[in-house]
């Protein structure tokens, strides 16, 4: 995506969602990842605008937008594979938006897209030209670009290639043999690494527009037409972007006051990721303090929305006001305590 999260890998569901009847409908308005009728699903918006994202029976959704910055979802597998990918609906993008199959891999951190249909404007805008691939009756144009300091399924401030396989022509509905695409690019020196989830995406930027697609793997003559999904799960993603102002210091993320993760924080700020089923209050624990070492978290994001940490008014560990806890909305902990983030989508 534009601004991936992505982009992310990762974004997360109520269990209740997982487990509505196969053919009602759910409609979605902040960012998630789960499993809907057989088919892993990502869904991941910013501000400003709107977005209905609906999950429908099988492999199909359903999309509208206006005003959005960006947004990017649809569903198909938690983990990318060599597939043929059918799918058929409709797209209607008058400003900036695409149809694609994206995905994503680590070890190298690659986005990459095979793009199907645009709005007015053609991704990537034309640069990053490395060849071309013909495949599934169309010749694709081939680019590799850069994000530098950009969100990304490992967490914010990350930099990484984008791949891009786009149809000189434009359609709507039919299949995408992926692994062609996988060896044009490695011809090209666009290698992949492992797998996370693949999509048949809608993505809109700065626009308006809607869709409404269906998806499946195999050819469309195919006897299967729709495929489960690899994960069995829903999860909700964190990150935590935190430093210690000596190193050693340690921190943990806590959902319904059960601990996910700790870590030892350096000097400088990284960013920390977590993920968990669990669902209730959001805190991050400071739990060795000692003298000259404080904690300085500058924000988490939870499920692709970031939350500021000096917009949070529950800090146990700040030291305002001659004592420990004698504050709030602030960034730091002193002392041991915790910055509490509200609850989990």
């Amino acid at each position: 995506m534009i601004v991936s999260l992505k982009r992310l890998a990762s974004l997360a569901c109520l269990v209740v969602l997982c487990s509505q009847a196969a053919h009602a409908q759910t409609c979605l308005t902040s960012s998630q990842t789960c499993t809907n009728n057989g088919f892993y699903y990502s869904f991941w918006k910013d501000s400003p605008g709107t977005v209905q994202f609906c999950l429908q029976s099988g492999g199909r959704y359903t999309s509208n937008w206006s005003g959005i910055n960006n947004w990017v979802g649809g569903k198909g597998w938690s983990t990318g594979a060599r597939r043929v990918v059918s799918y058929s609906g409709t797209f209607n993008s008058p400003g900036n938006g695409y149809l694609s199959l994206y995905g994503w891999t680590t070890n190298p951190l690659v986005e990459y897209y095979i793009v199907d249909n645009w709005g007015t404007y053609r991704p990537p805008g034309g640069s990053g030209f490395m060849g071309t691939v013909t495949s599934d009756g169309g010749t694709y144009d081939v680019y590799r670009t850069q994000r530098v300091d950009a969100p990304s399924i490992i967490g914010d401030h990350q930099t990484f290639y984008q791949y891009w396989s786009v149809r000189q022509s434009k359609r709507t509905g039919g299949t995408i043999t992926t692994g062609n695409h996988f060896d044009a690019w490695a011809s090209y020196g666009m290698n992949l690494g492992s797998h996370n989830y693949q999509i048949l995406a809608t993505e809109g930027y700065q626009s308006n527009g809607s869709s409404d697609i269906t998806v499946s793997e195999g050819s469309s003559s195919s006897s299967s037409s729709s495929s489960s999904s690899s994960g069995g799960g829903c999860s909700k993603s964190f990150t935590v972007r935190a430093r210690g102002t000596a190193g050693g210091e340690q921190i943990r993320l806590r959902v319904n006051n059960t601990t996910v993760q700790t870590w030892t924080l350096g000097t400088a700020y990284q960013n920390y990721t977590a993920s968990t089923t669990l669902s209730g209050g959001i805190t991050v624990e400071y739990f060795n303090d000692s003298s000259g070492h404080d904690v300085q978290v500058d924000y988490i994001i939870v499920n692709g929305a970031t939350r500021q940490s000096e917009a949070q008014s529950y800090n146990t560990g700040l030291y305002a006001n001659g004592r420990c806890g004698g504050g709030s909305n602030s960034e730091w902990m002193h002392c041991n305590g915790a910055i509490g983030y509200g609850n989990t989508p």
